[in-house]
């Protein structure tokens, strides 16, 4: 099914346009993405990060340009790299009147997977995710950080080879926050593909390569070490706030 690429995700001149073709959201978005890499999408809110990503993952059609995902054009190859890619939305994307494992059970199903196939895997994922006292429990019962965890549990339980994370860090605690990078260290050292998206520029330090956003456009891109050294710089908010020229963004 895939090419020879070493890329799993490319991108060329790709295009969202919203409200009648007012609003550009993704603007010639060109990305090049490897195997068991941890690629950041960074930029403020509304900078068309979330787009790109309905875009590569099939959700959301794009206006213009072309997208491949393990050698697939998509999204009209989507149904083949489906039971392959994972996604946890930043909205949870979770049922709150139904317990975490009838969640996780739902998805698992709509991934094809057996009975046989779900349970030992939905067990590692909960001693991993540390929710294992928490399975029977109904979702809006759970802590804004135990509800993060339950969408990871639903985006990685058929184990796919990559893994769209939308603000995955978002309103957690440091403690959590660390917790979560350290889990998706473990993910990228077993071959899988992480993509993950966060207005937060200091997450962009704990990435492998960092795509800055603004506006729809990647204004900058390369390693944390790279990007600092390119524009002389000690974080990589200090490259976005040099590249944005000051302008405040309309959010």
């Amino acid at each position: 099914m895939a090419t020879q690429s070493e890329y799993v995700i490319e991108t060329t001149d790709l295009v969202k346009i919203y409200k009648t073709g007012k609003v550009k959201a993704v603007d010639g978005l060109n990305l090049k993405i490897k195997k068991s890499e941890i690629y950041a999408l960074i930029g403020a809110n509304g900078s068309g990060k979330t787009t790109a990503l309905n875009m590569i993952s099939g959700a959301l059609f794009p206006t213009s340009g072309s997208i491949k995902v393990l050698g697939n054009d998509i999204p009209e190859k989507r149904r083949l790299i489906s039971n392959h890619i994972g996604m946890a939305p930043q909205d949870y994307s979770i049922y709150q009147d139904l317990s975490l494992e009838e969640n996780v059970r739902f998805f698992s199903q709509l991934y094809g997977m057996t009975k046989a196939e779900f349970s030992p895997r939905y067990d590692e994922l909960l001693k991993i995710l540390r929710l294992k006292e928490k399975r029977k429990a109904l979702v809006k019962n759970l802590s804004g950080g135990m509800k993060r965890r339950a969408s990871i549990a639903c985006a990685l339980i058929h184990s796919p080879r990559i893994v769209f994370f939308d603000e995955a860090t978002v309103g957690v605690d440091p403690v959590l926050r660390t917790f979560f990078w350290e889990y998706f260290r473990s993910l990228k050292d077993e071959g899988i593909t992480l993509v993950i998206t966060s207005h937060v520029m200091d997450e962009a330090e704990r990435a492998d390569r960092i795509g800055l956003m603004r506006a729809g456009k990647l204004i900058a891109e390369g390693t944390p070490e790279e990007l600092k050294k390119e524009h002389n710089a000690s974080t990589i908010e200090e490259i976005f706030i040099e590249l944005s020229e000051g302008e405040i963004i309309d959010e």
